[in-house]
């Protein structure tokens, strides 16, 4: 990807749970909205795994919208007029962001030298961003999904930079179901014979064929069964009769390859395996001497947990886990299941319940 991107380099090097240390690292961000005079209005916003910085606005390589405009924007839910909305690609991504497809100090990418990162560090890249910026305190921080996970560990860990944590379909630490899945995905990109162990990137033919089996692979998870079979069931795709070979029969699918084919066109393969990785390492209570309640101890923030009824990636229990240990720590939190059909994707799509629960708790 040749794309400019708007983009912070942060003056001090990153110290990353794995031991290793990133340096001269590039945070690519946009914003939305001004910043008062006092600071005291901006909202940081995490995306999720495949997400970026682009919010709000179209997106540089598809052309498509925003990933939350319908959240995000004047007179919306995350109102644009009244907060400075921060929106930064994580490290270890591929949207600007210092990652894999980056160059070293060598002057070759890092490839597979790239060190392993976390979701700390992800959160320790956002907070380097944050003092560039000037943002000292956050009025909150809001995320959905590894979102969530970010904003969750941004208040563990950085208690004293937000006032209000808002973490949607999300999880205080990966299950083995979890792993397992993003571990399939992995094995498919790493198969693939055009990976050529990470250093595909002087190379004409990159992964392609792995990265999408390992979208596809994921894609399910977003989804429901109540949801895939009002929106496919098993109709066929575009004939009246199977094939009895192995096209593109069901409507499913051709839905799955489409959106591996489309993920391919702007996502980078080892981006991917990063990601998944730090967001497998994740576990909350691990960090802070095996208690949840512990990592919460010095908080000061508001807390808002929202689940879905149709999420069985992340579902209703692992919110729930979260709530207890925030009840435990004597936070502030509140707490919705709301009932909804498109399964963990909910937190991205038209759920007006949804919108009224985000922008009460941020008022």
């Amino acid at each position: 990807m040749t794309e400019t991107y708007r983009s912070s380099t942060l003056q001090a090097p990153l110290a990353l749970d794995g031991g290793g240390v990133l340096t001269d690292v590039t945070v690519a961000y946009e914003t939305y909205g001004a910043l008062a005079p006092d600071r005291s209005n901006a909202i940081l916003l995490c995306h999720a795994l495949t997400g970026d910085q682009f919010v709000a606005s179209a997106h540089p390589v598809t052309g498509k919208p925003g990933w939350w405009e319908r959240m995000v924007g004047p007179g919306r839910p995350i109102d644009t007029d009244r907060y400075r909305v921060v929106c930064a690609n994580v490290i270890g991504s591929c949207m600007g962001s210092t990652g894999p497809a980056s160059l070293a100090p060598d002057g070759e990418p890092y490839a597979m030298r790239f060190p392993v990162i976390t979701i700390r560090d992800m959160v320790r890249g956002l907070v380097g961003l944050l003092d560039e910026l000037g943002i000292e305190r956050l009025h909150a921080v809001v995320g959905g999904s590894m979102g969530g996970m970010q904003a969750l560990s941004l208040a563990a860990n950085w208690p004293e930079r937000a006032g209000r944590v808002l973490a949607i379909a999300t999880t205080a630490r990966h299950s083995a179901q979890n792993i397992a899945f993003h571990e399939v995905g992995r094995q498919a990109i790493m198969a693939d014979p055009y990976w050529c162990k990470g250093d595909y990137y002087a190379h004409e033919e990159r992964p392609g064929a792995g990265l999408a089996v390992a979208r596809m692979a994921a894609h399910i998870t977003y989804l429901s069964e109540d949801g895939l079979t009002e929106k496919f069931g098993r109709r066929l795709q575009d004939r009246t009769e199977k094939t009895f070979g192995f096209d593109a029969d069901f409507q499913v699918e051709s839905y799955l390859r489409y959106q591996g084919s489309g993920f391919t066109k702007r996502f980078d393969a080892n981006s991917y395996l990063y990601i998944t990785r730090a967001m497998d390492y994740f576990d909350l209570a691990e960090e802070h001497g095996g208690k949840l309640a512990e990592a919460f101890a010095g908080s000061q923030a508001r807390f808002c947990l929202v689940s879905f009824d149709s999420d069985w990636l992340y579902p209703t229990a692992e919110s729930r886990h979260v709530v207890h240990a925030l009840n435990a720590a004597g936070a502030p939190v509140s707490f919705v299941e709301l009932s909804a059909p498109f399964g963990h994707d909910s937190f991205l799509l038209d759920v007006p319940a949804l919108d009224r629960v985000v922008k009460g708790f941020l008022e």
